[in-house]
C-alpha cells in the first residue's frame, strides 16, 4: 500500500490536469458518487461528524494497528472531500495517521476553495480521524 505522502502526491498530480474549478469541483463530486455508499447500520448518531453543516458518517475501524475508514454525506462536494479523506488515511498504519501532515489541500488549492462551513466540516472530520487513529495506537489523544 502507497504511503500517505505518495497517496496525497497521487492526487496531486490527478488534480493537475483539471486547470479549471469548475472541473476540479466536477471531479470530487465524481470521487464522492464512486465512494460505496455507508452501510444503514453504520448510519448511527455515534458515527455522525459534528462541526459539519451537511450530515456526514464516519465508521472507524482498528485492526492490527492499522485505521480503516468508510464514510457518507448528503451534500456531493462533502462526500468528495470525505473520499479524498479515506484515500489518504483508510489502511494505514495509526501512527502514520497520527502525524500526518496534509498538505495536498492547499497544493490543490481546496484551501482556496471551500466556503469556511465546509473548511470546518473537513477539519472536523481529519480530527475525528486522527483521534480514532490516537486511540488505535494507544495513544490518548
Amino acid at each position: 500500500m502507497p504511503s500517505i505522502p505518495e497517496v496525497q502526491a497521487q492526487i496531486v498530480d490527478d488534480f493537475s490536469f483539471l486547470p479549471e474549478w469548475d472541473e476540479r469541483y466536477a471531479y470530487l463530486i465524481e470521487l464522492g458518487q464512486k465512494n460505496p455508499p455507508l452501510p444503514e447500520a453504520y448510519r448511527t448518531e455515534e458515527n455522525i461528524v459534528r462541526g459539519c453543516q451537511s450530515l456526514v458518517w464516519l465508521h472507524r475501524e482498528c485492526r492490527q494497528g492499522k485505521v480503516y475508514l468508510q464514510a457518507d454525506s448528503d451534500s456531493l462536494i462533502v462526500k468528495g472531500l470525505a473520499a479524498l479523506l479515506l484515500q489518504v488515511f483508510s489502511g494505514q498504519p495509526a501512527q502514520a495517521v497520527l502525524t500526518a501532515d496534509l498538505t495536498f489541500f492547499k497544493e490543490i488549492g481546496l484551501d482556496q476553495h471551500l466556503s469556511s462551513q465546509r473548511a470546518n466540516g473537513l477539519m472536523a472530520m481529519i480530527d475525528q480521524i486522527k483521534a480514532f487513529a490516537a486511540k488505535c495506537a494507544g495513544e490518548t489523544p
